[in-house]
């Protein structure tokens, strides 16, 4: 409403500095209240409409970018459904910014306020508004009562108006004092919860021996309990990123992390909070952030659009140490805007946690490097299988699972003089560089004892029992010791000595699996002197013979003959695959092998 005098041009105001406090606002937070209604206030805007009068009554809170109502009485539509309006149809600011009562029987004849919009647009005329403190005393807004035209207050209805208003002040009070009781014990919530995770970390990070594993389970630890999505960054020689995983919370922004991972490689500038972290080694807390903080930490805009998308409101980012102090690189904790910001105490977990994980990730880093070393040393033992008309040979050698050892599992092939070949595998007792060294031996041993001599297979195994006993070797071992002669007739003559290893295995043409039994025999080395005996077979045209170690049957929960069975009908029917993809198929099998493992295929063409 208006007098009709002419219209003044408004002039752009800026807004008190008093509603920007950030202890004024932690407090207006506190309360819990947004622009939806309340019963408890709109009961006090009821009472003050009543008993002043008035048409319109406001429980009104001002942030430091519009006012809101949790109680209304009167208010036009659309501010009604609104519940709120921006900063230029605010009186109770000016109640917030000078703390007292603000009285004004025809606003528009004050120049603090006669150009404010609410004059206009909401029909506020007469005013008067008492301010809404906390305990401290910080206004936090005002409860008001309106009218649309010039009105002369009492003393009598401003008294009731202050009442109302140290009424309603105790509820906002309440209020405040509830959410802290609430936000206490959601602190003592997540201390607990902090404790368990530092409790539990450790044993998740030495479940694996795998970097990459080591990397995700942490990052799956940290989100969502510590935040709403992390960075994990590992540095090359260079000092930069090689390595980076990230996890969010939201299953639909997986892609939109994992580009910001891929970009983070690559795109972090020279102000980049993490290449801090990584230069210096001391954690930084960003309690505010904003996508500022992403544009200035990065060389590439994308970054910036998806961080918007992934969210970022409040970051921390602390050190990857290894035992000795390097840096090995940096964990990157993000929350948006709907989750508390970082504090202190979430730093010092931060900072535990990545102790912890530099423990892990260079343990990991160890032992990668000796299991390189140690697969290379196995590997190098291991010999190049021979070419031999109409037959075609296929070996495949794996380390246990999770282990750094080397072992004592070998194969060997090799063609005598006359055009036999011979054919053998063993397992020596242990799984160290002792064991392996041994199984060096004994792989010389068979070859210098079987090559240019005719004698049986069972035969050469006695020989070798000797020579082992004779060089005194220190060799526990089981072997199978193979013949196989090209026959006139066409097809081939298999001769064999078993020395205590799991039993050859026989595939035929057509699909029929057979197993090479032989009276049991002691192991290599014994002290007591053994004769050895020799078994044969035909190998038709098609056929497939099988020789490994007992990594590929033995389970510790079950039993050798189970392993054996099972292996039977892994092999059934597999007489037309190819053998390279016969020993890939039986290999793949093996989820977790507990042992070492070797395979030597020989097919007749």
């Amino acid at each position: 409403m208006t007098d009709g005098s002419p219209a003044r041009p408004r002039r752009s105001i800026a807004p008190p500095p008093a509603l920007s406090d950030p202890a004024r606002l932690r407090a207006l937070a506190d309360t819990g209240l947004d622009a939806a209604p309340d019963e408890a206030f709109d009961r006090f805007a009821r009472l003050v409409s009543d008993l002043l009068d008035v048409p319109v009554a406001l429980v009104s809170l001002v942030s430091a970018e519009r006012q809101f109502f949790p109680g209304a009485v009167g208010l036009p539509e659309p501010w009604a459904e609104r519940r709120q309006t921006p900063l230029s149809h605010s009186f109770c600011q000016h109640v917030v910014d000078i703390e007292v009562p603000m009285v004004l029987p025809d606003a528009r004849l004050y120049p603090r306020v006669r150009d404010n919009l609410a004059i206009e647009d909401l029909g506020v005329v007469a005013y008067a508004g008492m301010p809404l403190t906390d305990l401290s005393g910080r206004v936090l807004g005002s409860l008001c009562a309106i009218d649309s035209k010039p009105r002369a207050w009492t003393a009598g209805q401003l008294r009731t108006l202050a009442d109302l208003a140290a009424a309603c002040s105790s509820e906002l009070r309440l209020r405040i004092a509830l959410d802290g009781a609430q936000e206490a014990r959601r602190r003592v919530v997540r201390a607990h919860e902090r404790l368990e995770l530092l409790a539990g970390l450790s044993e998740t990070l030495a479940g694996t021996l795998d970097v990459g594993t080591v990397l995700r389970r942490l990052a799956d630890t940290m989100v969502p309990l510590l935040a709403d999505w992390c960075l994990l960054t590992l540095v090359g020689p260079t000092g930069l990123p090689r390595e980076v995983v990230a996890v969010h919370r939201d299953p639909a922004r997986t892609a939109d992390v994992d580009r910001f991972a891929e970009l983070l490689r690559t795109g972090l500038s020279a102000d980049s909070a993490i290449r801090a972290v990584l230069r210096t080694g001391r954690p930084r807390l960003g309690a505010v952030a904003s996508l500022a903080d992403v544009a200035r930490g990065t060389t590439n805009p994308e970054m910036a659009s998806i961080g918007d998308r992934l969210g970022i409101a409040s970051y921390l980012c602390v050190p990857v140490r290894a035992a000795g102090g390097t840096v090995l690189g940096a964990i990157t904790l993000v929350n948006d805007a709907q989750r508390q910001q970082f504090d202190d105490r979430d730093l010092l977990t931060a900072v535990d946690i990545g102790r912890r994980a530099g423990q892990a990730i260079g343990n990991s880093s160890m032992y990668g490097e000796q299991r390189h070393v140690a697969e290379v040393l196995q590997h190098s033992m291991l010999p190049q299988l021979p070419v031999v008309p109409e037959l075609e040979l296929a070996a495949r050698y794996q380390p246990a699972a999770d282990r750094v050892e080397v072992g004592g599992d070998w194969y060997d092939a090799f063609v005598q003089p006359d055009g036999d070949l011979i054919a053998a595998i063993g397992d020596v007792a242990g799984h160290d560089i002792e064991a392996a060294a041994t199984m060096g031996q004994l792989r010389n041993l068979v070859r210098g004892n079987a090559f240019g001599r005719q004698d049986a297979v069972g035969e050469l195994m006695t020989h070798l029992d000797g020579a082992i006993r004779g060089l005194r070797l220190p060799i526990a071992a089981t072997a199978t010791l193979v013949r196989i002669c090209p026959q006139r007739s066409g097809g081939w003559e298999m001769t064999w000595s078993n020395a205590g290893h799991p039993p050859a295995l026989l595939v035929r043409a057509g699909g029929a699996v057979e197993v090479l039994e032989a009276p049991p025999e002691a192991l290599l080395g014994l002290a007591r002197p053994v004769r050895r005996t020799s078994q044969s077979a035909s190998l038709a045209t098609g056929d497939t013979l099988l020789l490994y170690t007992d990594g590929l049957i033995e389970r510790r929960d079950r039993s050798i003959d189970e392993g054996l069975a099972e292996l039977l009908d892994r092999l059934t029917g597999t007489d037309t695959l190819p053998l390279d993809e016969l020993c890939d198929l039986l290999l793949a099998s093996t989820r977790h092998r507990e042992d070492d493992t070797a395979l030597l295929a020989v097919r007749a063409r």
